[in-house]
């Protein structure tokens, strides 16, 4: 009989692990119940059932770490979060890249790797970078690049470097990162077109509340689908700023394609080749469209535009614009900071990433009637 996953089971194993019984909500079931339903439907073998009971368990263990948390300090929830940097864009299109680059600003305050992780108790601010947590995932971290160092071309990352809502947002059990674990297209139709994110949002600015507790500052935030849900997100942040990651979207496709497909191998024994030529070109010009929708009815203003190639060519100018843009004072150690990191980190540090939409079935012609409201609309800069 196949190993399967049962939710409630889940649960419990949650509440085992942490020695904790209460959630906030259970505004995650909905979600848990259908991922869970969709990983069985999928069911590639006993590995892929591990793995996945593993992080649902994580996820929820940490859900209930934070509740229990912010209930013996229950004056952070009225803490606000003010003016808070959103960075979103499809996929690949240098959201990671801008985001570092803010990290290294000492008057925004990023959600490091190793806290979103391991949130509990909240850091230090003078030890954001220094606390023994942080170092014992560096040094981890160090050892996997020495073992595996062609994994830095896929995605630049670090326990030190800021990280993605998607690893604290799917605490509430609606996100990408589920999604991509499969061909799940029950949960991505759902997730697209009737999942209400508001109270994934509103653990977001809790899961924030409880990291600035000892470390407060302006909040520079990123994910590339913050794209999908603008109105959610400005119910709960409404002074947010928003700033659109653009880059040729053929270049991005193909990366994110490819991407996709080794986060596949490492979850799922099935050839999925066909689910990612449908499903990721689809996802991309979502996240192009739902902006472009959002433009429609609040306006160009509301959202400030950063191109990848003008960021790739002239970082400091086109930072120091950006800033500009948001209101936001650009230090001159910040401008050191930056130029610092970028001269640490140079585009091709741990070897390029290789594809080509031809390895997906995709070419540009393919393409071209996705994109073609969003090339007729911005002046993007092509690539190869």
């Amino acid at each position: 009989m196949a190993v399967e996953l049962v939710a409630d089971e889940l649960v419990e194993a949650a509440q085992k692990a942490s020695g904790l019984q209460t959630f906030d909500s259970e505004s995650y079931r909905e979600g848990l119940d259908l991922l869970v339903d969709e990983l069985n439907r999928e069911a590639p073998g006993e590995n892929f059932v591990d793995r996945n009971r593993r992080d649902i368990v994580t996820a929820l263990t940490r859900r209930l770490k934070v509740h229990d948390y912010l209930s013996g300090r229950p004056e952070l929830l009225k803490r606000p979060i003010e003016r808070p940097i959103f960075v979103m864009g499809m996929p690949r299109t240098g959201t990671t890249l801008l985001s570092n680059l803010f990290a290294t600003d000492p008057s925004l305050r990023s959600p490091l790797t190793w806290e979103i992780d391991d949130p509990i108790p909240p850091p230090k601010a003078d030890a954001l970078r220094t606390d023994p947590r942080a170092l014992a995932r560096l040094e981890m971290e160090k050892k996997m690049l020495a073992a595996h160092p062609e994994m830095g071309k896929y995605y630049r990352n670090s326990a030190i470097y800021p990280n993605e809502c998607m690893f604290f947002m799917i605490h509430d059990f609606k996100g990408l990162l589920w999604e991509g674990r499969g061909e799940l297209r029950r949960y991505r139709d759902w997730l697209f077109n009737e999942a209400d994110l508001t109270s994934t949002y509103e653990y977001h600015k809790r899961f924030l509340q409880l990291l600035q507790a000892d470390a407060p500052g302006t909040w520079n935030l990123k994910m590339p689908s913050h794209a999908l849900w603008l109105d959610t997100l400005l119910k709960v942040y409404p002074d947010a700023r928003l700033i659109w990651a653009h880059r040729d979207p053929y270049t991005a496709t193909g990366s994110f394609c490819s991407l996709m497909s080794l986060s596949m191998r490492a979850s799922t024994q099935k050839d999925r080749s066909a689910w990612i030529s449908e499903n990721y070109p689809w996802q991309a010009q979502e996240h192009a469209d739902r902006i472009m929708d959002f433009r429609d009815r609040h306006g160009e203003d509301r959202i400030v535009d950063l191109h990848y190639a003008e960021l790739m060519r002239a970082p400091i100018p086109t930072m120091r614009k950006l800033y500009d843009a948001l209101g936001q004072p650009l230090s001159t150690e910040a401008k050191a900071a930056m130029k610092a990191w970028i001269d640490d980190n140079p585009q091709q540090k741990f070897g390029k990433h290789e594809y080509k939409l031809d390895q997906f079935g995709l070419s540009v012609d393919k393409l071209k009637p996705r994109f073609e409201r969003y090339l007729a609309r911005y002046d993007i800069e092509p690539e190869g």
